[in-house]
Formats: C-alpha cells, sequence, structure tokens
C-alpha cells in the first residue's frame, strides 16, 4: 500500500514537474489519475523550493531581484507547464468562437497575441504583488513568508483541481496529454487534495486569522470558471486547469495584500 501511494506521489512530480524521478516511474494513465490527490501537495513542494531562492538571494540582492529570482524558480521547477496553459486558453478563447475553433487554436504550439498579452499582464501582478506583500511583512518574518510561498501554491492547485473534480472533459480525442486526469476519482483523491490544500492556509491562519478570507474570493474563480469553460467548450481541457491554476496564484496574492490593508 505505502509502496503504491510513492508511486502515486512521484508520478504526480513527474507529471507536474521538471524535478528528476526514480527511473520505474512512467506516465501510466492509472497512476496519473490517482496522482491528483498529490497536486497541491507539489504546491508545497514548489512554493518551498521558490522560497528558498528567495531567501538565500534576499542576503546577496535587494528584494525586487530576490521575488523575480523566486517567479524564475517556480517556472522552472514547472516547465512553464501552468503558464503555457494560461497563454493557449488567452488565445482559444479570444480568437475562437466555436468550441470546435477553441479547442483547435488551444492545441496550437504557437503562442499568439491573447497569450502573450496575457502573460506578460500574469508576471506583473505576480512580481508586484508579491513584492508588495512581503514588504508588510516587516524585517522578513521568514517563517510567515514561507507560508504565504506555500500557501499561494498549493490553494491555486487545489481551486484549480476542483474542476476536474466537478466537471467533464472537453475533448473527444485521445491526444491531449491531460487526458489521463479526465476520468472519475474516487474520495482518496478528493480528500488527499483538500487535505494538502487548505493545511497550509490552516497554519497560516494561526499566525494570520484575517488570511482565511482568500476562500471566497478563490470559490468565486472556481464556480466562473466552470461555468465558463462549460458553456464554450462543454468542460476543461489541461490548459483551462493551468490558467485557472495561474489565475489563482494572483487571486491569492492580491487577496492577502488587500486583507493586510484592511484587516
Amino acid at each position: 500500500m505505502m509502496k503504491e501511494e510513492i508511486k502515486i506521489f512521484f508520478t504526480a512530480l513527474m507529471f507536474y514537474t521538471r524535478i528528476p524521478c526514480p527511473r520505474n516511474i512512467d506516465h501510466s494513465p492509472e497512476y496519473i489519475n490517482k496522482a491528483t490527490r498529490y497536486f497541491p501537495l507539489i504546491g508545497w513542494i514548489i512554493g518551498v523550493i521558490s522560497f528558498a531562492v528567495f531567501w538565500l538571494s534576499s542576503y546577496l540582492f535587494d528584494t525586487n531581484i530576490s521575488v523575480l529570482l523566486s517567479l524564475i524558480a517556480g517556472v522552472l521547477l514547472t516547465g512553464a507547464f501552468h503558464e503555457d496553459g494560461l497563454a493557449d486558453v488567452f488565445d482559444g478563447f479570444g480568437g475562437g468562437w466555436t468550441k470546435a475553433k477553441i479547442l483547435e487554436i488551444m492545441k496550437d504550439s504557437r503562442v499568439g497575441a491573447y497569450g502573450v498579452i496575457a502573460l506578460i499582464f500574469l508576471f506583473c501582478l505576480k512580481f508586484f504583488g508579491l513584492n508588495n506583500l512581503l514588504s508588510k511583512t516587516g524585517n522578513f518574518d521568514y517563517l510567515l513568508i514561507a507560508l504565504i510561498f506555500v500557501t499561494y501554491h498549493s490553494l491555486a492547485r487545489l481551486t484549480a483541481i476542483n474542476i476536474v473534480f466537478t466537471s467533464q472533459y472537453s475533448r473527444e480525442d485521445e491526444t491531449s496529454k491531460a487526458k489521463p486526469i479526465a476520468k472519475s476519482h474516487s474520495y482518496k483523491e478528493i480528500v488527499g487534495a483538500y487535505v494538502f490544500g487548505l493545511i497550509p492556509l490552516i497554519v497560516l491562519c494561526i499566525i494570520q486569522w484575517k488570511f482565511c478570507f482568500v476562500i471566497f474570493p478563490l470559490t468565486l474563480l472556481y464556480f466562473y470558471s466552470k461555468r465558463y469553460f462549460n458553456k464554450w467548450i462543454d468542460g476543461y481541457t489541461g490548459d483551462c486547469l493551468g490558467a485557472v491554476e495561474q489565475i489563482a496564484e494572483c487571486v491569492c496574492l492580491l487577496t492577502f495584500l488587500a486583507l493586510w490593508k484592511f484587516i
């Protein structure tokens, strides 16, 4: 049982990141499907490493450069997996007016104007949001900063994976790399995702209770995204999940910043 869980975890690590995994781990559809339970846990790993990059670089550079390096670390660790999805979604929904056309554009590996513009605004929001948020901590409370990094990464992934649990896969072909995660899920996937997604927030709220309100905008993002995708393409694709994950990261950071200012 434990060996299987370890294999499922490494499957999640292999599928969602560029971090090296044992050679016996492959792209088994069965394990990729089960690996959704560890998707928010992958957020812990990305968050911890991104924080470590920020922490180490802060001894050499100012906050601006340290924040930028931490964002670069996150992109390198995931291979821009989610950012690519965001760009494809903006290109697809910005340039297509039918389900077939939207899916066709999203499948195109080239990035269009909508995607480029979306990525520019995304990274601006992340950079300035995280930069301003960390400046509020005062004297660099590194424990609090580490929790912020882990929390916004795990919550963003939980928000995205909720769409998998409550919607259906849109494409009818087998060509998409996200097809294996389109199957039904057991309670283990749902419970696992929520446990790993919410634990960092609970710990963070013990230190700063006001951060619990981040659940509300993330819930609105989930419901709106699900409704929007169902309206236009009758479900979701892997690109849709990447887009929601990236937008959720921005929502988390901006909500934390607003809560710090007004509460």
